[in-house]
């Protein structure tokens, strides 16, 4: 009788495993499907009709370092904005630096443009993009803040778009991390991250009103900035752009996602980039909240799948092998869905060579999470940085002897 009670227990508990597995798996498919209908919902929208004349004024923060071989597009992308009164501001660190050529052409070749070039910086903490802009920040003349990010490709409409959201308590107005076609392999693979597993996450994340930000293209009120104590209160940080968030969020303000993705068209992409790129992202959401590292295996198809072959065939008899390969292929269908929505025109590539890709960025993620969770330092501007508990960081110096 007393044999029979541990055995009742191991029971009831694997029992109770395959029922918290299935309730993951169904989970992860409405995530799926809030996903897909928000992005239809979401993007590709017209902006709301607003008088010119009451256009509020927008600076913009261009942190730059180095020349890529699309600077040039992207940065003119920024001049010819369909938007009435804006300013540009180039920020760049390094005298020396190559970027201050290429800006001062631009400058020369539109010189109708409110832009200035601001060299040297100012170190206010430890995070090399937050040096890189506080002069900006400190110069700005408008009300309305957009930090954008050197790689970035913007449509004449864009900013129009974004300030058209900046009403009643909007705070700060944001864009979904995509990327332009491109061509090889590398570029296929970054789109179809960004358009699935990301865009998926991003967005339903997003509906449901969660912190979660990616300040490459961010559009914020300057006067709540100050009053959280200006661009240098952030500066002690890698992630600033969640710290930006959190900080209007705790003073009552909404965040909205723009109508329009941030198109990213770095002209410098390979999968190692973009490997590395994933690690120091991981590593920064296991220091920010630790515990959605447990989850994040699991919501992976491959591991989501496997996992639920036993559990389904446990609970409900199914086939394993039919199972999961079904599960594979409709999940399969939904991302390509997702991607084809959020690009809104037809896909560069073919859909063997998103098979391709899918598979790859499905099974590199037990990698990319493995190496965040063994190494808590980064790599960011040529420097490197050990990470600790709730986002803030150290500078590691080497010393030469």
């Amino acid at each position: 009788m007393y044999s029979s009670v541990p055995m009742e227990f191991v029971r009831y508990s694997v029992f109770g495993l395959a029922i918290i597995l299935f309730s993951a798996w169904c989970f992860l498919w409405v995530i799926h499907l809030i996903g897909i209908i928000y992005a239809k919902y979401k993007f590709n929208r017209k902006p709301i009709a607003l008088p010119r004349d009451q256009l509020p004024g927008v600076s913009i923060l261009k942190p730059l370092v180095g020349v890529d071989p699309h600077l040039v597009t992207n940065l003119e992308t920024f001049f010819t904005m369909d938007y009435p009164q804006y300013e540009l501001l180039f920020c760049v660190q390094e005298s020396t630096d190559p970027v201050i050529s290429v800006v001062r052409r631009l400058m020369e070749k539109f010189p109708s443009v409110d832009a200035r070039l601001l060299i040297g910086g100012k170190r206010v903490g430890i995070n090399p993009k937050i040096n890189n802009m506080i002069q900006g920040y400190e110069s700005a003349k408008y009300g309305l803040i957009l930090v954008s990010d050197a790689g970035l490709l913007m449509k004449e409409d864009t900013l129009f778009d974004m300030v058209s959201l900046m009403r009643d308590q909007i705070g700060l107005v944001h864009q979904m991390p995509f990327t332009c076609d491109r061509k090889g392999f590398a570029a296929t693979l970054e789109k179809v991250y960004f358009g699935t597993q990301h865009a998926r996450m991003y967005l339903t994340i997003n509906f449901l009103g969660i912190n979660c930000v990616t300040g490459m293209s961010c559009l914020m009120r300057k006067s709540v900035l100050d009053e959280a104590g200006g661009m240098q209160a952030f500066s002690n940080v890698i992630a600033e752009d969640y710290f930006f968030a959190r900080a209007f969020l705790m003073r009552n303000w909404k965040i909205l996602l723009s109508h329009q993705p941030a198109w990213q068209n770095s002209g410098t992409y390979s999968v190692v980039s973009w490997r590395n790129r994933m690690i120091r992202w991981s590593k920064l959401r296991v220091n920010l909240a630790p515990l959605t590292m447990l989850g994040e295996p699991i919501q992976e198809s491959l591991m989501l799948g496997l996992l639920n072959m036993w559990a389904t065939n446990l609970l409900f008899s199914w086939d394993p092998i039919v199972f999961f390969l079904v599960h594979l292929l409709v999940w399969f269908l939904f991302d390509y869905l997702l991607l084809s929505i959020v690009q809104s025109k037809t896909l560069p590539f073919s859909k063997f060579e998103f098979a391709v890709a899918w598979l790859l960025r499905e099974s590199m993620t037990y990698f990319i999470i493995a190496k965040a969770i063994m190494d808590p330092t980064v790599t960011w501007h040529d420097k490197r940085y050990r990470l600790k508990w709730g986002g803030a960081a150290e500078e590691i110096r080497t010393h030469y002897v």
